[in-house]
């Protein structure tokens, strides 16, 4: 056990960390106006549900990072069917919270199945592509099966409707699916087959006469000038976070000092919590916020790319797909550059199904690179 924690990259798991505390702060600061104007509870709340979520995310990550993955195979089938009953579940006894039926309250707390889709997702590619190359099956259609569960995992999102969590499900199945090795054989092939699905979804959509998208669902594809658009909640958000990150400059206002947080921000201590970052602290610790992203994302890839097999490949380059497509569209989205979608910031938005799942996926990636690096040891000593 011993042998295992010491060969964790202790960058990464030092820099999710302190990304993790500075989260704690800022959702307490960002929260502070709201947590008694809005929600009527003690202004700490919300930093003692996210303590709370943080402390059993790392302890349940540090039993992670000693379970061998080639142990994976029954439990990621077992959790993926899992999550997808509670998929099911949700759009029947969900609670509706933001015009979605997204969460299931369990006492105090409200889980999230949408989000531990991701996940499982990831877990059961990893699994199935690596037991698929195990048989050396030339069967390509046998390789869209996980593209079936992530269609199913969209369908059911779409139903709450959460139109975020759907698109990054999709996102990170194609990215994963695209870095199998039998897929980028078939490259050709598989374009055609995604040519056909396109066309056929172009049909779906005019026999359907284009009414799926709601209203509201329009008025988030209308992104661009969002301050001339005010009166709409897309353009409202959009144009108080840049109004927040404008108000901040280069040094800030000082930790607390936030006006946008007075409930000209809904979501301050959520989605919203990167403009608070900038308003309070300036643009210059928003900007090392990014880099410190990036270095985040560097050792994942890192790591993904020294995997020596198909299964903690797929598990590591899941996470990073999956970390890198929550802060793009979140940070894109405040920025107005794509449309706003509601999807969390890693480390620092409030939330418990969404941190708990983040946690965990680092964890795995530890457990990733432990066995890179006993990999590598045991073929150092078979080469003398």
């Amino acid at each position: 056990m011993k042998d295992d924690l010491r060969k964790i990259d202790k960058l990464l798991l030092f820099l999710v960390t302190l990304m993790c505390i500075f989260g704690l702060v800022m959702i307490y600061s960002a929260s502070s106006a709201s947590t008694i104007l809005r929600y009527y509870v003690a202004p700490n709340h919300f930093f003692i549900r996210q303590l709370l979520v943080l402390v059993v995310g790392f302890i349940f990550g540090f039993f992670v990072t000693l379970f061998p993955t080639n142990r994976y195979k029954f439990l990621a089938y077992l959790y993926s069917l899992f999550v997808l009953v509670l998929l099911m579940y949700v759009l029947v006894k969900g609670k509706i919270a933001g015009n979605a039926q997204s969460w299931i309250a369990i006492g105090p707390f409200n889980l999230q199945p949408s989000e531990f889709a991701k996940s499982a997702l990831i877990l059961f590619m990893a699994v199935f592509y690596n037991n698929l190359s195990k048989r050396n099956t030339k069967n390509l259609s046998l390789y869209f099966i996980p593209l079936l569960l992530a269609g199913i995992y969209m369908l059911l999102t779409l139903l709450q409707p959460d139109w975020g969590s759907a698109a990054i499900i999709g996102a990170i199945a194609i990215l994963t699916f695209l870095s199998v090795p039998m897929i980028k054989k078939n490259i050709l092939k598989i374009i055609k087959i995604f040519v056909i699905g396109i066309i056929v979804l172009a049909l779906a959509l005019l026999y359907k006469g284009g009414n799926i998208l709601s209203s509201n669902k329009l008025s988030r594809l209308n992104f661009k000038e969002p301050c001339t658009r005010y009166q709409e909640e897309s353009g409202y958000q959009v144009c108080n976070a840049l109004i927040a990150i404008s108000n901040g400059g280069l040094f800030g206002v000082g930790l607390g000092q936030s006006s946008q947080k007075y409930l000209y921000l809904p979501e301050s201590h959520t989605d919203m919590i990167f403009p608070i970052i900038c308003e309070e602290l300036g643009s210059i610790v928003g900007a090392l916020t990014i880099l410190l992203y990036g270095v985040i994302l560097y050792k994942i890839f890192k790591i993904a790319k020294r995997s020596d097999n198909l299964r903690t490949s797929i598990l590591a380059y899941g996470t990073f797909w999956y970390f890198t497509l929550h802060i793009f569209i979140n940070l894109f989205g405040l920025l107005a550059v794509i449309p706003l979608t509601g999807v969390p910031l890693p480390f620092l938005s409030y939330g418990g199904s969404y941190t708990l799942n983040a946690i965990f996926l680092i964890f795995v990636t530890e457990r990733v690179a432990i066995e890179n690096k006993k990999n590598k040891l045991k073929r150092e000593i078979m080469s003398i």
